[in-house]
C-alpha cells in the first residue's frame, strides 16, 4: 500500500484541495504577471517612442548634447554615413546598439538580450530615422527590458498571497472535513462496542438530513433487524430445546421404568411408547430443519406445477381422518416446487384434521390472477386476536394442546414461509364455522418466446 493510500481521508482530501488551489493561484498569478509585463513593455515602448521624437526634432535643428539628458537611457545618433556623432555617456566609440534599419519615414523596435553592447542584460531597443537637410540621420534609444517578475512589488505580494491561499484551502479543509466526518467517528465507535451478545447500542443520527444521517439511519435500522433475528433465533433455540427436551425425558423415563423391574415389564408396550416419542422427535427434527432451510432461503428449484392435480393427488392418497370435501377448479397452474407445495398443502390439512368436529373442506379457484386454496374445518375455529399468533413458532393454542399433545407448533409457521417463498400469502379469513385458512399465489404465466 503506497504513501498516499495510508493517509487518512482528511489528510488526503486537504493535500487535494491545497494542491487544486496552488493550481488556481499560481494560474492566476501567471496570468498576472504576464498582463502587467506586458502592460510594462507597452508603456516603455511607448516612452521610448515619445523621447525619440523629443530627440528627432531637436536633432532636426542641430545635434543635441546627450551628456546631461535622458537618464536611464542610452541614445546614440548616426549621421547618414552611420558613423555615431552624439551618444550618452558610456555609449559613445561602442558597436551600434541594435541592427535595426527602419524605413525613412517609420521606426523599428526589438528586445534582445546578451548583445555586444549590452552583456548580461536584455533592453528595448527603437531606431528611429530624423530627416535632415544634409541626409538621413537615425537615432537608436534603448532602456532596460521589463523582467519576467516586473518587479518586486508585483512578485512579493503574489507570492505572499498564494502562499496564504494554498495554506488557508490546506487547513480549511482538513478542519471541514474533520468537522463532517466526526459523526463517523461516533459511528465507528458506537459500532465497536457492539457483540454479538450485546446489541442494544445505537448509533448516534446527525441532526443535519444529509448522506451521513441516511448512513446512521441504516445502519440503526440494520441493528434493530440483527437484534430482532438474535431474540429469534434465541427463543427458537430455548423453544426447540425444550421440545426436544420432552420426548428425550419421555424415552429415558420409560427405559429406567423397564429397567428398575426388567422381568415385570412390558417390553412390547415399552417398545410402542419409545416409538411413539422417537416419531415425535424425528417430526420435530424434520421441522426443525425445513424452518432453517427457509430461514437460509434454501427452497427447491421452481417449474410450473399443475395446483389442480396435485391437491387431487395428496388427497387421494391421505388416510382421512375426517370427511374431506374437495370443490377443485381444473386447470390451475402455478410456479413452485412440487414438493414444497405438498408439504404445505398436508401442513393446511393436519392441522384442519385435528380441529374439525365432522368435515375438511379443500376447495380451489381462480381471483384475478390468483390461485386460492382455502382449507375448512368446521371446528371451533379461532379467535380474531389469535390469528396471527397461530403463524408463530412454536405457538399452540390451548385447543391444540389438548387435541395433539405431540404438536410441535411448526406446521403453520412453516406453511407460511412455504406460501412467502413462492410469492404467495397464507391468512385465517372470515368462516361461518371453523377456521378458514387462505393460500393465494400467483398463476404461472409463460414468457412469451424470444425473436
Amino acid at each position: 500500500m503506497s504513501w498516499w493510500h495510508r493517509r487518512s481521508i482528511r489528510t488526503r482530501l486537504a493535500v487535494m484541495a491545497a494542491a487544486v488551489m496552488a493550481l488556481l493561484c499560481t494560474a492566476m498569478a501567471v496570468f498576472i504577471v504576464l498582463m502587467v509585463r506586458q502592460t510594462a513593455i507597452d508603456h516603455r515602448t511607448e516612452q521610448l517612442f515619445t523621447n525619440a521624437i523629443n530627440l528627432g526634432a531637436q536633432l532636426r535643428r542641430s545635434v543635441p548634447d546627450l551628456h546631461e539628458k535622458n537618464p536611464g537611457q542610452a541614445v546614440q545618433v548616426f549621421d547618414p554615413a552611420g558613423a555615431v556623432v552624439a551618444a550618452t555617456p558610456g555609449m559613445a566609440g561602442r558597436p551600434p546598439m541594435t541592427n535595426l534599419r527602419p524605413d525613412p519615414d517609420a521606426y523599428a523596435t526589438t528586445t534582445t538580450c546578451d548583445a555586444p553592447t549590452f552583456a548580461g542584460r536584455c533592453v528595448i531597443g527603437l531606431a528611429y530615422p530624423v530627416h535632415r537637410a544634409d541626409g538621413l540621420w537615425q537615432l537608436d534609444v534603448a532602456v532596460p527590458a521589463v523582467p519576467w517578475y516586473v518587479s518586486p512589488q508585483l512578485i512579493v505580494p503574489l507570492a505572499t498571497s498564494w502562499v496564504l491561499l494554498v495554506a488557508a484551502a490546506a487547513v480549511g479543509s482538513h478542519r471541514i472535513v474533520g468537522k463532517t466526518l466526526q459523526p463517523v467517528c461516533s459511528i465507528t465507535h458506537t459500532l465497536a462496542q457492539i457483540t454479538s451478545s450485546d446489541l442494544r447500542h445505537r448509533v448516534p443520527v446527525p441532526k443535519y438530513r444529509d448522506e451521513l444521517r441516511d448512513l446512521a439511519q441504516t445502519a440503526n435500522r440494520t441493528l434493530d433487524r440483527a437484534q430482532a433475528a438474535v431474540e429469534r433465533q434465541l427463543r427458537f433455540a430455548s423453544d426447540a430445546s425444550h421440545d426436544l427436551r420432552s420426548p428425550l425425558t419421555a424415552i429415558r423415563t420409560r427405559i429406567e421404568e423397564a429397567l428398575i423391574e426388567p422381568r415385570e415389564a412390558d417390553w412390547p408396550r415399552t417398545g410402542e411408547a419409545l416409538l411413539d416419542s422417537v416419531d415425535r422427535m424425528q417430526a420435530l427434527i424434520g421441522d426443525l430443519l425445513q424452518v432453517a432451510r427457509l430461514d437460509a432461503g434454501v427452497t427447491a428449484r421452481h417449474e410450473p406445477v399443475d395446483l389442480t392435480g396435485l391437491v387431487a393427488g395428496e388427497l387421494d392418497r391421505r388416510a382421512a381422518k375426517a370427511e374431506l370435501r374437495r370443490r377443485l377448479t381444473p386447470g390451475v397452474t402455478v410456479e413452485g416446487s412440487r414438493i414444497e407445495l405438498s408439504r404445505l398443502l398436508n401442513n393446511l390439512i393436519d392441522n384442519a384434521e385435528r380441529h374439525a368436529a365432522s368435515a375438511v373442506t379443500v376447495t380451489l379457484t381462480l381471483e384475478a390472477g390468483q390461485a386460492v386454496l382455502e382449507v375448512s374445518d368446521d371446528g371451533e375455529g379461532i379467535a380474531i386476536e389469535q390469528r396471527e399468533a397461530v403463524f408463530q413458532r412454536f405457538t399452540r393454542l390451548e385447543a391444540s394442546r389438548a387435541r395433539d399433545p405431540g404438536g410441535t407448533g411448526l406446521g403453520l409457521p412453516i406453511a407460511r414461509q412455504l406460501a412467502e417463498a413462492h410469492g404467495g400469502t397464507l391468512t385465517v379469513e372470515d368462516s361461518v364455522r371453523g377456521a378458514r385458512f387462505v393460500l393465494r399465489l400467483p398463476v404461472y404465466a409463460p414468457s412469451p418466446p424470444q425473436c
